[in-house]
Parts: C-alpha cells; structure tokens; sequence
C-alpha cells in the first residue's frame, strides 16, 4: 500500500478535508495521513461541511508534519501555498512531490452566509482534486 501525506499551514482544514475524500475515495489502495507545519486542532466547520457531503473527519486529530518522521512516503501533497514555501524538508526518496494550493475558508469573514459558500466551495474544489488524484495517482 502507499503511503500519502496532505500538508498544510495548521492541519485544521484544507488537509483535513483532503484526507478524508482521499480516504473515501480510494479503496484499500493508500494509508492517507495529514499533518501541518503547525497544528490548530480540527475546524468545527471543517467536519460540518464534510458531514454535509456525507463524509465523517470528526475522528481526525491535528498532527505535526514531525510526529510522521520514518515513513517512507508515495506522495507528498501540499494544499496551502504557505505550508509549500515553509514546510521543513521530508526526506522521502521516492516521495512524488505535488502542490494544490486552496483557499482557506476559514480566514473569510462576512455573513454567515458567505463563510458558509466559502467552506462548500473550498470543498467541493478540494472534492475535485481528491477524485482525480485518486483516480490518476493510486488507481495505476
């Protein structure tokens, strides 16, 4: 099975919503784990909108990039530009190093309203990305 690492800034949000569509999505073929190079606990609203498209992170903790060292990575994915530019180096010799960067819907402010399309869109964009890389990546 391969090993697959979503990264960002706090492991709160974006990587928490990615892991939980890569580990929907895929069928026994990876061991999905997300960390942050900081960690901020898991968003409330992270889980709510996730919930909403029927896909449970509730369970999820927020992990440190560091508590993963020894694992020999397949893939490498960072989901923030942020955690792209100050992510310490993983060594990984085979790692396939991939960058998405989403929006962080938790640094909207406005109605309530609009951080909630705010949080379906980075979802459904993160939803997307999840699929295809499921189908591209692991399904070879």
């Amino acid at each position: 099975m391969k090993n697959v690492l979503v990264l960002c800034t706090g492991n709160s949000c974006r990587s928490q919503m990615a892991h939980g569509y890569l580990a929907h999505f895929q069928k026994k073929l990876a061991h999905i784990y997300s960390a942050g190079i900081e960690t901020h606990g898991l968003n409330p609203k992270a889980v709510e909108f996730m919930k909403e498209d029927n896909v449970d992170i509730s369970h999820h903790t927020s992990n440190h990039v560091d508590e993963y060292q020894g694992i020999e990575w397949d893939y490498i994915i960072t989901v923030c530009d942020h955690a792209k530019e100050h992510c310490p180096y993983i060594p990984s010799k085979n790692a396939k190093r991939m960058h998405q960067n989403f929006m962080d819907p938790s640094k909207v402010k406005g109605t309530e309203k609009e951080i909630q399309e705010a949080f379906r869109a980075t979802r459904d964009e993160i939803k997307a990305f999840c699929h295809d890389f499921v189908r591209e990546e692991l399904m070879d």
